[in-house]
């Protein structure tokens, strides 16, 4: 006789209450061992655990001998990010592509090296014949993050050379996934409209002229329209979330399972599980949704004595999703700022113009002037608080029409370049297995006899 599905569960939560009350471990015994949680000091300084020539970012430096907070730097390969805008944009054109081959290679392309790698990526940007009819649209999904873990698994069946760990068949396969990356992004999406939200189907192809953000925008809209500044700042978004250290959660996963020796599309798969957490990359959906909610429960978001009330009672987990955060705020490294939301909050500021959306933008700014005066109210901080990149990055895709589903794979888009990056550095410089000590702390127990329990 089958069960009750009520019985069923009736027997899971009785055995997660076992499974709570044996897996708990004192917090003196982090003391004890000095372990520290989330490999972090106190201050916050992640654990040292590797070295890298990709990436730098500096939220302290040393003055008469005392480490004190600074503002933020962000170095990809030793140049700052500000710097690396300001090129691109001062010469017209579109920056992840030239970023990408900084990234990878170490150094900034010529005019010709840059035309060439262009054309490579739009070589690139294809999927196998009917791969899209028989993967992708056969089991749509709201979740596009598992939807792109599947398809890049998927892609490794269709590869001859999936297990070659040769630095040339690693770079080859990298520059596949930052390739296509927007196309199993996007059609994972438009499936999903039109099986469960109805909507009509649009699969369009890429444009090898147009660059990576151009054709996300592409992509994604029924018309394949869109204006020039929708796609610069599309393209400053995916350059800002490109790359940023080795110690990153999605960042440091493909290091450790690099470090198994396993193929490039597991690696990756295990980063992007990594990056949809709403610790990490998901944190940008997780502001449009406390921002909307602020807006449904607050009767004047003009009141700035209102808004601090309502973001002390998030922060006392009272209101929102009650977990006590206020998303968008700090960071694991930065305190006084983060450069990425200072370029960002320059060029949200013309979008949001640019759309008529002013009043939403002033709204934002003011959240962002509020929140670390009520966070530094209610909360023993050890180091300052200040916006980070995902605080305006959520704006910004909703300006650009960007579904909710795509917030987070549109963060996969650009990041896969320093997974790629990271990985190719971890091949080169390590050959040997990521594997930390955890330390028992549970003591001897005799084995007790069936029954005698």
């Amino acid at each position: 006789m089958k069960k009750s599905p009520f019985k069923i569960q009736e027997n899971v939560q009785r055995l997660s209450e076992v499974c709570l009350k044996n897996s708990k471990i004192d917090n003196v015994h982090y003391s004890e061992y000095d372990v520290k949680k989330g490999l972090r000091d106190l201050d916050g300084r992640g654990v040292l655990a590797g070295l890298t020539n990709i990436s730098m970012i500096q939220s302290q430096k040393m003055i008469d001998g005392k480490l004190t907070a600074c503002e933020g730097v962000l170095q990809y390969r030793g140049i700052d990010i500000k710097e690396l805008v300001a090129g691109f944009q001062k010469g017209q054109y579109f920056g992840f592509e030239e970023i990408t081959y900084l990234l990878l290679f170490g150094e900034l392309p010529t005019k010709v090296q840059l035309k060439e790698f262009r054309q490579l990526l739009a070589d690139k940007r294809t999927l196998p014949k009917n791969y899209v009819r028989d993967v992708i649209m056969k089991s749509p999904s709201k979740d596009i993050m598992n939807q792109l873990s599947r398809s890049v698994l998927t892609l490794a069946s269709y590869d001859p050379n999936v297990s070659d760990l040769s630095i040339e068949n690693v770079l080859n396969q990298s520059l596949l996934l930052i390739s296509v990356f927007p196309l199993l992004a996007v059609y994972s999406y438009q499936a999903y409209a039109h099986s469960k939200l109805r909507k009509s189907l649009y699969i369009h192809n890429p444009d090898p002229k147009l660059s990576t953000a151009e054709n996300i925008l592409r992509l994604l809209r029924p018309d394949k329209k869109f204006t020039e500044i929708e796609a610069q700042i599309l393209d400053l978004a995916l350059v800002l979330h490109m790359e940023h250290g080795g110690g990153n959660n999605s960042t440091f996963t493909n290091h450790v399972v690099t470090s198994s020796g396993t193929d490039t599309y597991a690696t990756v798969a295990a980063s992007l599980s990594s990056l949809k957490g709403s610790k990490h990359g998901g944190a940008n959906i997780k502001v449009t949704e406390m921002m909307r909610d602020i807006k449904e429960n607050v009767e004047d978001i003009c009141d700035e004595q209102q808004l601090s009330e309502y973001l002390a009672k998030i922060l006392r987990k009272e209101a929102f999703d009650k977990k006590g955060l206020i998303y968008g705020m700090g960071h694991a490294v930065y305190s006084i700022s983060d450069p990425r939301a200072d370029l960002f909050r320059t060029f949200v500021g013309k979008l949001a113009d640019d759309k008529g959306l002013h009043d939403e933008f002033e709204f934002y700014a003011k959240i962002e002037r509020l929140a670390p005066k009520v966070i530094a109210s209610e909360r023993n901080i050890y180091k300052g608080v200040s916006a980070n990149v995902d605080f305006y990055s959520g704006f910004v895709y909703h300006m650009l029409g960007l579904p909710d589903e795509l917030y987070t794979p549109i963060f996969a888009i650009a990041r896969i370049v320093g997974w790629s990056a990271h990985r190719i550095e971890e091949l080169i410089n390590m050959n040997k297995i990521i594997r930390p000590a955890y330390e028992s702390v549970l003591g001897d127990r005799n084995y007790v006899e069936i029954e005698e329990r």
